[in-house]
């Protein structure tokens, strides 16, 4: 018997597959379970048009993932902190404290967990910094740290 997956199920496939398996599994465990239903003419329909809306919904977000891309690229963030003589920063910068100065500097909506930072800044200084926005698109955000006070 034809299923279509509605869930991931260990050995057998992924959700949104369509697997072969025997009548009883699916009809004792597969379906009873919603873990799947039969491959019938509706269901199939409703599945390419349910794969279809995911298809167009993921080139919306690729879309939207580009253009903040490029609005990322063209600014520089810059974070005053205190600091030594030295050039040394007291502390650090850390992801949350640029993804606020781009809100307030640059009305960029950035998640902290996007930004990826080897380690903390702690020198003052330019630094670019990737910015997973998508699994597709990474941007360079230029982040100025530099010295108040």
């Amino acid at each position: 018997m034809k299923v279509i997956l509605t869930e991931d199920v260990k050995k057998l496939g992924k959700r949104g597959e369509i697997v072969e398996v025997s009548d009883g599994y699916a009809k004792n465990y597969v379906i009873p379970q919603k873990l799947g239903v039969q491959a019938t003419e509706k269901n199939l329909n409703e599945w390419k048009n349910q794969k279809r809306r995911e298809d167009i919904l993921a080139q919306e977000r690729l879309a939207e993932a580009q253009e903040l891309a490029g609005r990322i690229e063209g600014v520089t963030v810059e974070i005053g902190m205190k600091g030594g003589t030295s050039g040394k920063v007291f502390g650090a910068v850390s992801t949350k404290e640029i993804a606020l100065a781009a809100k307030k500097q640059h009305d960029l909506d950035i998640d902290k967990k996007k930004i990826v930072l080897e380690e903390p800044i702690k020198t003052f200084g330019v630094v670019q910094l990737p910015v997973k926005i998508h699994p597709q698109v990474t941007a360079k955000l230029t982040v100025k740290v530099f010295q108040e006070g």
